[in-house]
């Protein structure tokens, strides 16, 4: 039987939106009137990078590793935690080739903070800024997205086997 020397992900989260909670996405402290509701700072781009590179070493995903009942994790910047899930890659011989991360939400407009995020994302998983790929786009009004209840965000990556 073959190795797997190239692994893709998927990942995907939900947030709920809520007064009185900064707004954290790619790991970047967004201005807006509310923020993303959960147990850590809610992050759901990096939350959902986080599953899609778990999944690619099938390594389970986010809950399994930081359950939202571990007061260790409570409030936890998820710059942290995606810094743990590359290093928990490492131990399994796995390096992050690239990722494409979306962010769907309607307001506040994304564009002028994604530099910012690639550059963060990009310092967290030890990789160059250009194998990060951050997206922005609405859910044109639709859904629970479009009507200002939440964001979500979709991860695709690929890890390489060292």
């Amino acid at each position: 039987m073959g190795k797997c020397n190239f692994r893709v992900g998927f990942g995907y989260d939900v947030h709920k939106l809520v007064e009185d909670r900064e707004l954290w996405l790619g790991g970047v402290l967004i201005p807006h009137t509310k923020g993303l509701l959960g147990h850590s700072d809610a992050d759901v781009a990096i939350h959902a990078l986080c599953d899609a590179l778990l999944g690619a070493a099938a390594l389970r995903d986010i809950g399994f590793h930081f359950p939202d009942t571990d007061p260790r994790y409570k409030g936890i910047d998820s710059k942290k935690l995606l810094v743990e899930v590359v290093k928990l890659l490492k131990t399994h011989g796995y390096s992050v080739g690239n990722t494409d991360l979306t962010i769907c939400a309607e307001q506040p407009k994304l564009n002028p903070h994604i530099p910012e995020m690639r550059q963060v994302l990009a310092n967290c998983m030890d990789v160059d800024v250009d194998c990060v790929s951050v997206k922005a786009t609405t859910s044109e009004k639709l859904g629970f997205t479009g009507r200002g209840e939440g964001m979500s965000a979709y991860a695709t990556v690929l890890i390489v086997k060292e």
